[in-house]
């Protein structure tokens, strides 16, 4: 099971960074999966006080959490502080966010202190997931609920496929498997954790299109051994004759996700709860 990842944190950092005040723009499937996993507390029977949002981006969610639980404390984290200026202007009247720039391997807060963890689209940034597991659940109050999406191996494979047939350099993210999530969950001390997975594919005219939404959210491949230098007029020419196959009876270059969901309880576990939202996710599956 892999504990560890490379990735070169500042480089992604940089690129949040930079891509902040046009993220909401291109976020189009970000938003979209963290409207599923907001939709999941539906079936959560949970009135939390103090919520954490890991990886909050703009804030966009971290608004919708103090919408669903106006009386709460909430708190949008992230590793890239010109996000947090979007986050920090959520809310209105006097109600907004708090904001904490830090990284979610190094959660600078105290144990047993969040009713409910937050987390869209974030975990795959962690270069030591168990090890972040194994502390957000000590940030949990007793029977506290950590509920996160990520993405899997198969993310982007098309693009990964059409690049080993040019070169043998590391050119996309490295992505954690669902049942591995599963089992640090489980070594990280929660209690009945719950995972699933859905494909969602987003179709391109060309690759262009796909690179430059890439770009503009941010999603640079951070690995430390990704090649440094530039890709040349010859590479990118090769890249975009591999990825030809994949165009699809429509005439439009699919981009497919492997996204993962999760949720589970803190130290004192919640089976009701728990077979209240598995029941609700079996739901959703089949719609």
């Amino acid at each position: 099971m892999p504990v560890e990842h490379s990735i070169d944190k500042q480089r992604a950092r940089l690129a949040f960074a930079k891509a902040a005040d046009q993220y909401d723009q291109a976020a189009v499937l970000q938003f979209e999966i963290g409207q599923r996993l907001l939709q999941r507390l539906d079936y959560v029977k949970l009135q939390p006080q103090r919520i954490l949002d890991i990886g909050c981006g703009t804030g966009r969610h971290t608004a919708e959490l103090m919408r669903r639980y106006p009386k709460a404390e909430v708190i949008g984290l992230d590793f890239a502080l010109p996000m947090l200026r979007h986050t920090r202007k959520q809310g209105r009247w006097l109600r907004h966010p708090h904001c904490v720039c830090a990284d979610l391997d190094q959660l600078p807060l105290a144990e047993q202190s969040m009713d409910l963890v937050f987390s869209n689209m974030a975990l795959q940034w962690s270069t030591q997931p168990a090890s972040t597991l194994a502390y957000t659940h000590h940030l949990l109050k007793p029977n506290g609920l950590f509920m996160f999406s990520t993405l899997g191996p198969d993310t982007l494979l098309e693009l990964r496929q059409a690049w080993s047939q040019v070169d043998n350099a590391e050119h996309i993210h490295p992505f954690v498997d669902m049942h591995d999530y599963g089992d640090m969950l489980m070594q990280g001390g929660f209690a009945e954790p719950v995972m699933d997975m859905e494909r969602i594919t987003m179709t391109y005219a060309d690759i262009t299109g796909l690179m430059r939404d890439l770009k503009k959210i941010g999603a640079h491949n951070a690995a430390e051994h990704r090649p440094t230098g530039l890709t040349g007029r010859k590479q990118l020419h090769a890249l975009q004759q591999a990825y030809e196959a994949y165009r699809d009876l429509e005439g439009r270059l699919p981009a497919s996700y492997e996204v993962i969901y999760g949720h589970a309880w803190g130290a004192q576990q919640r089976r009701n709860q728990t077979g209240e939202v598995r029941v609700a996710v079996e739901a959703i599956s089949r719609r």
